[in-house]
């Protein structure tokens, strides 16, 4: 087997270079577009609804499907209801979400518990 010409090794390198450096510069050329959307600011205000809508209803379901009798599911509404409630009152996604999910673990793991 023979070695690369220096050509050959010359023409990957700068084929190297160019996709990397089209590759990081990519995102930034696509701001300037997005940045006049009017589609941005919708996903900006309705986005945190639709994720945290997605979660409640995957975190249930899984929950439901995981577990059997009506203890589970007193852990997750008094968890899920604790969570709204934080929500209403502080406005913070992380706050709700780790007041929710430590709740449930407490109450799942304890005064829930089969």
């Amino acid at each position: 087997m023979s070695e690369p010409s220096t050509t050959y090794l010359i023409g990957v390198v700068l084929v190297s270079a160019a996709v990397t450096w089209t590759l990081r510069a990519a995102p930034f050329a696509l701001l300037v577009p997005l940045r006049r959307s009017r589609l941005l600011p919708y996903l900006n205000a309705s986005m945190p609804v639709g994720v945290m809508t997605i979660l409640v209803v995957h975190s249930l379901l899984s929950s439901a499907s995981t577990s059997s009798g009506a203890r589970p599911w007193a852990a997750l509404a008094v968890a899920t209801a604790a969570t709204a409630a934080v929500h209403l009152w502080r406005h913070n996604f992380v706050l709700s979400i780790l007041t929710g999910t430590g709740l449930h673990v407490a109450l799942a793991s304890t005064v829930f518990a089969a």
